[in-house]
């Protein structure tokens, strides 16, 4: 008869939950921003990172700081709005370290003034920002899903790059940027159910206001647009990059082993009060 007293058999950690030991991953825009926070997230928790961005210089700065806090990676040039571009650089990374396991789908830009006494405006939205915009943040995000839903493993975790401005009208931003993660969204969800059955779960992340050069880059020292985003968020401040890094490691993990098809807010309470209007 076996002891009461027997040594119980022990239990893994609710932090091992979180290691990515092992996984290799893919972080498209992972030149600067919410991308490259991304990066360094994975990272940190001990995935081989592609660094994928259309910027060499940017990559090459954050692979030195990558490797320099110990970490493994691999900078890839790529342009995500050219299917064959963003293809090679997801089967380089792939090759390289043998496996893939985590795609962010991240890279997006911003064009055209978001309020209307500024110009943006149906009338005064250009038809070159709006395909610029389109053909990044949409047709972008659709070739980086297309080639991960190819190469990842069974069993991988792909997380997409929304916004708030995908959930609700958002007079902050362009009419292209609220066009092209609204339809974003729903494509996660629509991959989310095609890739159950391999066990790959597919989510999106929907940032509220970042402090990002994706505005431009010298929206980051511009203090009225500073101010003007804070009145919009209950908690009186813009985001910091770093204060994704969280969620991004919850939903690209184990710990988020029943999650899949959903947008999940970081936005300082922004959703909240529109809900609230």
């Amino acid at each position: 008869m076996p002891s009461s007293h027997a040594t119980p058999t022990p239990r893994n950690n609710v932090l091992s939950l979180f290691d990515l030991t092992g996984d290799t991953a893919v972080v498209t825009g992972a030149g600067s921003g919410l991308g490259r926070a991304m990066a360094e997230a994975l990272a940190e928790a001990g995935a081989s990172v592609g660094l994928v961005d259309i910027s060499v210089d940017r990559l090459q700065a954050v692979a030195q700081q990558i490797t320099a806090d110990g970490g493994s990676c691999l900078p890839v040039a790529a342009d995500v709005t050219d299917p064959g571009s963003i293809s090679a650089a997801v089967r380089r990374v792939k090759e390289h370290f043998g496996n893939l396991d985590v795609v962010c789908v991240n890279a997006g830009i911003s064009r055209g003034p978001g309020f209307p006494e500024a110009g943006g405006t149906l009338v005064g939205t250009s038809p070159g920002d709006w395909g610029a915009v389109i053909d990044v943040n949409l047709h972008g995000a659709f070739n980086t899903l297309r080639v991960a839903a190819e190469e990842i493993s069974n069993g991988g975790r792909i997380l997409v790059t929304a916004s708030t401005a995908g959930l609700r009208a958002d007079p902050m931003v362009g009419y292209a940027y609220v066009g092209s993660k609204a339809a974003v969204l729903n494509i996660v969800r629509q991959a989310a159910l095609e890739l159950a059955p391999r066990g790959i779960r597919v989510n999106a992340v929907a940032p509220g206001p970042f402090r990002t050069n994706i505005a431009g880059e010298g929206a980051l020292e511009d203090p009225a647009l500073d101010a003007q985003w804070a009145k919009t968020i209950p908690l009186g401040r813009m985001a910091e990059p770093e204060e994704l890094k969280g969620l991004v490691l919850l939903l690209t993990s184990k710990a988020s082993s029943f999650m899949t098809g959903g947008a999940y807010a970081v936005d300082g309470g922004a959703l909240a009060l529109s809900h609230a209007h």
